[in-house]
Order: C-alpha cells, then structure tokens, then sequence
C-alpha cells in the first residue's frame, strides 16, 4: 500500500463614583480662610510632599516572557524535521493530538521493513523508516491544552463498553473490531467539534516516508517488487500480528493509555 499525504489552530474596568451631599435642610458653611485650602485634598500628594513615594519594583523577565508569544510570529522549519512541513500552523497552546493502537514490531518484520526500503532506494526513491509504528484511530486534531482532560476522559467513558481484543490482522482482519473502536473515537471528535475519522478507512501501520509524492514513480518501477517479498518472505506471506491490548493518544508530548482488558 502506498498512500501520498499532503504537507501538514481581562480586560479590567475601573469605577469612580461621588457622593455630592445634596441635603437641603444643610446650609453649606462659607470656607473659613484658616481652614480652606485652594487644592482638593489628595492623600497621594500629602505623601509625595512628604517624600515618602515607594519606588516600583521591575517586572521580572520570567514575567515578560509569558507575553511573548503574541509577539513573535512563528516559521516552519521543515530542516527540523527531515523536510516535512507541518498540516497546520504552530501556535502556543494548541496540542497535535491523535489516537492509535501501537505496534511493536519484532525482528522479522524489521528485516524484511530494510529490504523493501532497499528497493525503494535502488530505484531512486530513499525512504526514511518511520520513529515509531501504530495503527491510526483518528485523524490528527488540534486541541486546546484545557480540552485534553476531558478530551481523555470522554474516550476513556466510551471504552468502558469496549471489551473485545484482537490478535492477528492482515490488511482487512480485524475490521469489525477497529470500526467499533473509531465509532467510540468518533462521538468524543463530534463533542469537541473536532474532524472524525475517514468514512471508508483503510486500515494500516506506516512503515517509512519520503519527502515529495513518489507515489507514481514507486508503483511503476518497484511496488510489485515490494510485494513479492512480502508474498514470499521465507515459508511463506509475512503477516503482521497486531496484539491490541491498549490504545493510545498522544497529545503533544504526553501520551495517554486506555487498557482494553
């Protein structure tokens, strides 16, 4: 399978009121000349004469710091990561979020991973192999650092239904049991506004990437060469045994776990 994906979001108010005495049973005495003054009453200026003014302190930088952010605006650096440009804008405070069943893969599939890359490369087209491999159970979403807790929990609430387990998949097997867990994943999307997941998915584990869409070049030169080694990979076709026993999302940096068990 080969799937091209395109390059990857108090104020304060102050309120001055006077009370005019406005009795008119009270006759207003005549300013005697030793009390009268020609300027209001300021206790501000009382201590100002007195020379008692207490000096600001300066605003702390890590103070300054929280502030900056409105301030700069931020560039993709696609050379930060080999190329690849990010699917929406980096703000602060918004979080990548997606959920996924982890695969861990064993030595047999990494060997035969190194030699599919290797006829990719022999056909002019490298490929970098993915940091990690998961099966997707939703789309990657941005939410607010303050939705992620009961972003979770909604999802954990869900899967408290969901007590069925699967242990081997081969493109299409399991599917009953993967669309029973995005339908889940899908009514959290829908309470958060969020985009759900494909309408008719296809379910799969990225194996590596390329910068730019190869994907014509590779099915014209090397996918049917690909596919042989999968088909007739030592006794027989490879199958990738997925044992689900959790989901993940992954928020940011953190990372949540929902047992299945």
């Amino acid at each position: 399978m080969i799937v091209n994906y395109s390059s990857s979001s108090s104020e304060e108010e102050t309120e001055h009121s006077s009370k005019n005495d406005s009795s008119p049973l009270r006759k207003r005495r005549k300013p005697d000349a030793q009390t009268s003054t020609s300027e209001p009453l300021d206790h501000g200026s009382v201590k100002r004469k007195a020379g008692n003014l207490t000096p600001r302190l300066p605003l702390p930088d890590s103070v300054k710091e929280m502030f900056r952010e409105s301030e700069e605006q931020w560039t993709d650096k696609s050379e930060e990561h080999g190329g690849r440009h990010r699917s929406f804008q980096h703000e602060r405070g918004n979080w990548a979020t997606y959920v996924f069943c982890p695969y861990d893969p064993e030595e047999a599939f990494l060997e035969l991973l190194n030699e599919i890359m290797a006829v990719a490369a022999a056909h002019g087209v490298p490929m970098t192999l993915s940091e990690e491999f998961h099966l997707s159970l939703s789309k990657t979403v941005v939410l607010r650092h303050h939705w992620i807790q009961p972003f979770i929990q909604s999802i954990r609430t869900g899967l408290t239904q969901f007590h069925k387990t699967f242990l081997g998949m081969e493109i299409s097997t399991g599917q009953t049991q993967l669309l029973e867990l995005i339908k889940i994943v899908d009514e959290t999307m829908k309470e958060f506004n969020l985009s759900t997941f494909y309408k008719d998915p296809s379910f799969h584990i990225s194996l590596a990437w390329c910068v730019g869409n190869h994907t014509e070049k590779l099915k014209k030169t090397c996918l049917s060469e690909m596919q042989s080694l999968v088909d007739a990979y030592e006794d027989g076709p490879f199958y990738i045994k997925l044992n689900c026993t959790e989901l993940r999302c992954k928020a940011g940096n953190k990372v949540f776990l929902f047992p299945l068990q």
